[in-house]
């Protein structure tokens, strides 16, 4: 199962495993069963003086392992084969029972090892996820890393390949979903500080405290995408005190699955090149605040001499400059039936929610790069696409509509107005639309609507405060500025054409180096 160089690889990795670790293996009859026996087999020969097997598993989802280190009993347990995207979380969770110090903030640790469950018991983590999501990675790492540092935390990582049913039975139609002792607790990308978030109740007001403390910034970064990324690098090479505030560092490169169009990048995934980004900032100490959602910007005039970042925490940032690089997020359809099948026939990413169709038919509302981009993708797994795009022509690139139309399993529907996504049971089962052209409506029977029509700019609570297009777009001027003094705002979220992450970081820096002049130029005492 692995080959040479991988097996190269993994012994290098290994030889960083201070304690012994145990794979215990619970299996059955199954093909998944026999995938499972040669990978922790082969994982074991690899370095058998750190790494063990067993074959007595007694764990109640089979077939499955689990990565424990010798003489313990952590919770980290797959109940998949984990290779493509969950490779690394294999190697990981391999590292980290073997004594390997994880690449995390020691206050990370010690609030994981502070977990206590209110009702006594433990954390059970269920998370619900496939080989071939990017988005689901992030959440089986978070979750296992958990479990290592603290006993009364288990993860369980699933593949819905290789258990169908329950994917029917407990209808999940999207990854990551995550299960907290039975109940749903969250899908989607989720980082280790929001996890931690809601698990620990505690956690808002302590944040709060310690935020509302530090010291005025020069310079500070509201979101952490690679316009707020360059703009602090730049900004802390000018050796002036730099904060980011970041809902969760990286922005949409997380949710990117290939990046090819990086000038001196050939070819990266986009949560590794999100990582770069946040490594880059830290190497010129920049304080990076993850996990936090700001509420409202507090003009300095009003604030008292320095303007106020107010977090929803409650807690206050002060700074004497700006920038706003807030992003964009997938746009609504804003139809009945969107909000209600979320994650429940409702997708947004085709990548990591693709392969829970597969053998059904789906739509994807949206004709442009993204839509057709995404209508081919799921085109080979999943029986039959159906394009829905309002305009008269789809309106991506040539050669991606030419590519789209020679698929056999394929529908397009142009001048088409999505006007509802029905279900039942809890799950989509179709789509209706109107023809623009004759009234007529339509309707689709399907199992999965996937909605790439564009973007909209992260910008709600400065409503009021800066000046705003009609779409919610910053208004900003060649140097980055905003209508408000000592404010600059770069990338995705502003007027400047072309959302793009090369001139979304090249946007950053320049409004970096405005908000520098813009400080050189500006008395202290103000």
């Amino acid at each position: 199962m692995l080959d040479s160089n991988t097996q190269a690889q993994l012994a290098a990795y290994f030889e960083r495993i201070i304690q012994p670790v145990e794979l215990i293996a619970s299996l059955d009859e199954s093909a998944g069963a026999a995938e499972i026996r040669e990978l922790v087999t082969e994982i074991a020969a690899i370095a058998p003086a750190k790494i063990s097997v067993r074959f007595d598993g007694q764990f109640e989802r089979r077939p499955s392992f689990q990565i424990t280190r010798v003489g313990q009993n952590m919770g980290v347990h797959f109940a998949a084969v984990p290779m493509g995207h969950e490779f690394t979380s294999l190697v990981l969770a391999l590292l980290w029972a073997g004594g390997h110090p994880p690449k995390v903030d020691a206050e990370v640790i010690e609030q994981i090892q502070a977990l206590v469950p209110a009702d006594g018991g433990d954390f059970a983590f269920d998370t619900w996820m496939s080989l071939t999501c990017h988005n689901c990675p992030d959440v089986v790492q978070a979750m296992n890393l958990m479990a290592v540092f603290n006993p009364r935390v288990r993860a369980v990582a699933i593949d819905g390949g290789l258990f169908q049913a329950e994917v029917e039975e407990r209808q999940i139609m999207a990854v990551p979903s995550v299960f907290l002792n039975g109940a749903s607790f969250g899908s989607g990308r989720m980082e280790i500080a929001e996890i931690l978030k809601k698990v620990d109740t505690g956690s808002a007001a302590r944040d709060a405290a310690k935020l509302g403390a530090k010291a005025p910034f020069d310079v500070l970064i509201v979101g952490g995408g690679p316009a707020g990324a360059a703009a602090a690098v730049y900004a802390a090479r000018k050796g002036i005190r730099t904060g980011i505030v970041a809902e969760r560092f990286g922005g949409q490169t997380l949710d990117t699955l290939g990046i090819e169009n990086y000038i001196s990048v050939l070819e990266t995934q986009g949560p590794a090149f999100a990582a770069a980004l946040e490594v880059h900032a830290r190497a010129y100490g920049v304080d990076i605040m993850n996990g936090q959602r700001v509420a409202a910007l507090v003009p300095a005039a009003v604030a008292g001499g320095a303007i106020a970042v107010t977090l929803d925490n409650g807690a206050q940032l002060h700074s004497r400059s700006v920038i706003l690089s807030t992003g964009a997020r997938w746009k609504n359809v804003n139809v009945p039936g969107e909000a209600e099948y979320r994650n429940k026939g409702v997708a947004y990413c085709p990548h990591c929610d693709g392969p829970l169709f597969k053998g059904k038919q789906v739509a994807v509302i949206g004709g442009g790069n993204s839509g057709v981009e995404a209508a081919i993708d799921l085109a080979g797994v999943v029986a039959h696409v159906t394009v829905v795009e309002f305009a008269d022509q789809l309106k991506a690139d040539a050669v991606l509509v030419k590519k789209l139309h020679s698929l056999p399993n394929v529908t397009v529907h142009v001048n088409a107005q999505t006007t509802e996504i029905t279900g039942a049971d809890g799950k989509v089962n179709g789509l209706r639309y109107k023809d623009r052209l004759t009234g007529v409506e339509h309707r689709v029977e399907l199992a999965g609507v996937f909605v790439q029509i564009g973007l909209v700019p992260n910008t709600e609570f400065l409503k009021g405060t800066v000046e705003l297009t009609k779409y919610g777009e910053i208004v900003v001027d060649a140097k980055g500025a905003t209508s408000l003094p000592g404010v600059f705002a770069a990338g995705d979220a502003t007027t400047v054409p072309y959302k793009q992450i090369i001139i979304a970081a090249g946007d950053g820096a320049k409004a970096a180096l405005s908000a520098f002049d813009h400080l050189i130029r500006t008395p202290l005492s103000a």
